[in-house]
């Protein structure tokens, strides 16, 4: 009994509820590359269409008389633009970007054909964007990356998405000031520390003190090697980051400027890291793990191996219910090492090159979320000044 031939033309649905039919088509060798050619061909309203279409390339592929069609779909044109952007950026950016391109994009935009693309249709998804997306100028930025690269190929005269307003009217919300804010004041830290250093997990402790004391980012915390920190000096050196690369994979990149730092650290944290790598060495040892190798790490999982960000979460967020805390996020911690400095009278230069802020901009709207104790030093040295 001869085997029933399975079609490749598949159906699906536009997002206004049509059927659709799609099918893969093989195009032979690429004689410049000796590999072999491949495409999707979609868009098409019946399966009768699908078929026709499927024939006549598989028989101008035979006689040699195929000629690559440009590009039609915006679908088709990202399948281009993102090999190109791939060796652009690190790993970790690359996976967000693809993620934007798959759960918002291409779901709106990817069946249009590339030259019916419209200033109007353009703002319709601006607009759809805006409503359900905080980041939806984000969205809208790499949506129209893939048609400059449309205009550089010449499929396209100019790009619509130039001519889309993003100034979109929102419903007004008023936020208490206090409730945006995701820092700890000075005496809201200490006692944040205070609450940790009474629990169980010394590791928690060590980081989240570190965190503080440095302003560090986490993923550069979490990258953090033994050998980065010298007991002598009571320096820091900060020159990579943990981050999510393909296939959710944890891997090592370089800090987010792509320039290393050395920042100098207090006593006492110091003192507290000194402590931590005692305690590592002795709860690692009954696991099976030597943490005395030159690359240990110095924030570890359970099987010596990277800790999963995620779990900082986790951590800070059960002492802060436990102990009746205020409410930041561990990006906070760097936040309100930030702004402390900034009480401190630690200068813009100063406070920038311990970040490792590339850009000022970042560290001056930092600053102007600086603690509401300055916020009220600021009046009464105001006051004082005028003396009345």
């Amino acid at each position: 009994m001869t085997k029933k031939k399975v079609s490749p033309i598949k159906a699906y649905k536009l997002k206004n509820g049509e059927t659709r039919y799609e099918f893969p088509a093989y195009l032979g060798v690429d004689p410049l590359t000796g590999k072999q050619k491949r495409t999707m061909k979609r868009g098409f309203k019946t399966r009768k269409e699908a078929e026709l279409a499927l024939a006549r390339i598989k028989l101008e592929v035979a006689s040699g008389t195929y000629k690559q069609e440009r590009v039609e779909t915006y679908q088709e044109l990202y399948d281009l633009w993102v090999v190109q952007y791939e060796n652009t950026v690190e790993e970790s950016t690359f996976v967000k970007t693809t993620g934007l391109f798959r759960n918002h994009i291409l779901p709106s935009m990817g069946a249009y054909k590339i030259e019916k693309i419209t200033i109007d249709i353009c703002q319709k998804h601006v607009n759809e964007w805006a409503g359900k997306l905080k980041k939806f100028r984000t969205v809208k930025s790499y949506a129209a990356k893939v048609l400059d690269f449309a205009v550089k190929r010449g499929y396209l005269q100019t790009n619509p998405f130039m001519h889309v307003e993003t100034a979109i009217k929102k419903k007004a919300i008023v936020k208490d000031d206090e409730e945006a804010e995701n820092f700890y004041t000075k005496e809201q830290l200490i006692e944040f520390l205070s609450c940790l250093e009474k629990e169980s997990n010394y590791k928690a402790y060590a980081l989240f003190r570190l965190l503080a004391f440095s302003g560090m980012r986490k993923g550069e915390a979490l990258a953090l090697t033994w050998n980065d920190l010298n007991f002598t000096t009571n320096e820091l050196r900060i020159n990579k980051a943990l981050s999510r690369g393909k296939d959710n994979q944890l891997y090592v990149k370089s800090t987010k400027t792509g320039v290393a730092r050395t920042i100098k650290m207090d006593d006492k944290t110091m003192a507290v890291m000194k402590e931590w790598k005692k305690r590592q060495k002795q709860d690692y040892l009954v696991l099976g793990f030597n943490t005395m190798q030159p690359k240990q790490l110095v924030f570890s999982n359970e099987v010596n191996e990277y800790l999963q960000p995620t779990k900082t979460r986790k951590w800070i967020l059960h002492v802060q219910k436990k102990y009746k805390l205020g409410t930041i996020t561990t990006h906070g911690l760097r936040h309100t090492h930030c702004s402390l400095l900034f009480e401190a009278g630690a200068s813009l230069k100063e406070v920038q090159d311990r970040l490792g802020h590339s850009d000022v901009q970042t560290t001056m709207n930092i600053y102007a979320h600086v603690t509401k104790k300055a916020k009220e030093e600021a009046i009464m040295k105001f006051a004082s000044y005028l003396e009345m």
